[in-house]
């Protein structure tokens, strides 16, 4: 088992472990999504007044659509489609009606899913300065001789990879630091539990572990959640029984300066 790996599943085994890591993902499930004033003004007008073409256009710009209906993205990227398709529009319409005005709004302001806020969170805490260096715009940081962290996003991270690194994955990375002549790629994500799309989310972060990059590229899997947790599961003995590069986000700052 990797060293870094075992000290994670010993962190994670401490009480504290979830406290810690929220500096790293400080998630807000109780924060609402705003709806401008004037919007919903509108939406409250065309629903009273089974105006259907308008208040499915208007439900359309916001960021939640109220109900889960397979033929609402079909619209979003046509926008021509309400008007020729008549049936659909007072179908979905009709469903949205039987909620009520004041569940249709409690329906369209609900938090983000907390798995769809994780995205930004683990380079707002890179961004903060954590690991005792902020991260660089790409000039700067292929001139760094010492330590430097590349600033970007995902996609730009992986265009840089794709061009001087030998990454050969059509897949955005979450990190990329520069260790005297060693370069470290990485992806980070927070497992929450066992199972489904968690699994193809470790899996996904393995993959980056075996992609084939330059010899002087070192790879990492910056794992957080239930794969430290003693099981006989897939991930627990995946990362127990071989020596990867497997860690939680709270010691990579010790791996780096390991280097």
């Amino acid at each position: 088992m990797n060293i870094f790996t075992k000290s994670s599943i010993e962190l994670a085994n401490q009480k504290d472990y979830l406290d810690q890591l929220f500096s790293v993902y400080p998630l807000s499930p109780d924060s609402i999504r705003e709806i401008d004033k004037d919007m919903w003004s509108n939406i409250e007008e065309y629903y009273k007044s089974n105006n259907n073409v308008e208040l499915f256009k208007s439900l359309l710009k916001l960021k939640l659509f109220p109900i889960k209906d397979s033929y609402v993205p079909f619209f979003k990227h046509s926008a021509s489609a309400v008007e020729r398709n008549p049936m659909t529009v007072n179908r979905i319409c009709g469903r949205v009606k039987e909620l009520g005005l004041d569940k249709l709004f409690e329906k369209c302001t609900q938090p983000k899913e907390t798995n769809r806020q994780m995205g930004p969170l683990f380079t707002n805490w890179l961004n903060s300065g954590v690991l005792g260096y902020l991260p660089i715009e790409e000039d700067a940081f292929l001139k760094e001789k010492d330590f430097g962290i590349l600033k970007g996003t995902d996609q730009s991270l992986k265009n840089f990879a794709h061009k001087y690194l030998g990454y050969n994955r059509d897949k955005g990375l979450d990190f990329i630091a520069k260790r005297k002549n060693q370069y470290i790629i990485g992806e980070a994500k927070f497992i929450t539990d066992e199972g489904g799309h968690q699994n193809d989310q470790f899996l996904d972060a393995l993959t980056t572990l075996t992609t084939e990059t330059n010899k002087n590229v070192i790879k990492v899997a910056i794992l957080d959640g239930v794969l430290y947790i003693e099981s006989k599961k897939k991930m627990y003995t995946t990362i127990t029984s071989n020596n990867l590069n497997v860690m939680s986000a709270l010691l990579l700052r010790d791996f780096v300066y390991s280097l």
